[in-house]
């Protein structure tokens, strides 16, 4: 039960370490925005870094070219091929860029969890037990390409893409955070194996709540018990999972079906 996050985090590249530090060094849980890289900073990770690559900002000028397309937003007009947008039914619409809209030029944008992807998703969460039994686990992301700025995905928050008990174990958790979240299923999953279930149990069964509702989304989970015991479910793609052991001579890769 002791947590450090940080999200919406600029300018530092080192944000696991970051979310370290606020565990180690405050009574808070989770700092967000320009304080988290300053905090990140003045606790010695270096920075401000430019953090952009030629390849993510190639990516992005397609994007621009594309109009912007895929994005995040939903149920809205666009005054422009990149917005600022409007609610679709805001009959208040305002000139901001300089050019005159007719409503003929307006049309509404559709979203879905489609784009949502791991060519797309460069999430990692790893979970640790060490030879004492005390189990950790952590959870880094970019978050989803193309997303809102501002935008805050599951990645910090505690018991949706990351959660542990030394008394039960472990659940990492990636895919459509924005979904995802609204369930906490790394919570459920240590829950449900603290109440008897096998890790396999447990994860399936909080794909599956999460499935019921969101039959669309694409996520996928592993659940380790404080034994080692291990195992993953996902929904919408193929998973695949990597453990190592003290016995193991190498790393062996797991691979789950939805």
């Amino acid at each position: 039960m002791d947590v450090g996050a940080v999200a919406a985090m600029r300018y530092v590249k080192d944000g696991i370490r970051a979310a370290k530090l606020v565990m180690e060094h405050t009574g808070h849980t989770l700092l967000v925005g320009e304080k988290a890289s300053a905090f990140a900073i003045s606790m010695g990770l270096p920075g401000p870094t430019n953090l952009s690559s030629p390849e993510s900002m190639e990516k992005w000028h397609m994007w621009k070219e594309n109009h912007c397309q895929p994005n995040f937003w939903k149920n809205v007009l666009p005054v422009n091929t990149c917005g600022p947008y409007h609610p679709k039914d805001d009959s208040s619409i305002v000139e901001l860029t300089g050019e005159t809209c007719s409503g003929g030029n307006l049309k509404s944008l559709p979203w879905s969890s489609s784009h949502i992807s791991h060519h797309n998703h460069d999430t990692i969460s790893m979970a640790v037990i060490d030879k004492m039994g005390h189990i950790a686990v952590g959870t880094s992301t970019n978050g989803a390409t193309f997303k809102i700025p501002g935008r805050v995905g599951d990645g910090p928050i505690p018991g949706s893409s990351a959660y542990a008990d030394d008394e039960v174990g472990a659940c990492g958790a990636t895919g459509d955070g924005d979904v995802m979240m609204r369930f906490l299923p790394c919570y459920q999953v240590v829950e449900s194996m603290r109440l008897g279930m096998e890790p396999k149990v447990a994860a399936e069964d909080a794909i599956s709540r999460i499935a019921r509702k969101y039959p669309d989304f694409t996520g996928a989970i592993f659940a380790v018990d404080k034994n080692g015991l291990h195992a993953g479910a996902c929904h919408g793609w193929t998973f695949q999972y990597s453990v190592r052991s003290p016995g193991m001579e190498d790393v062996k890769v797991f691979t789950v079906l939805p």
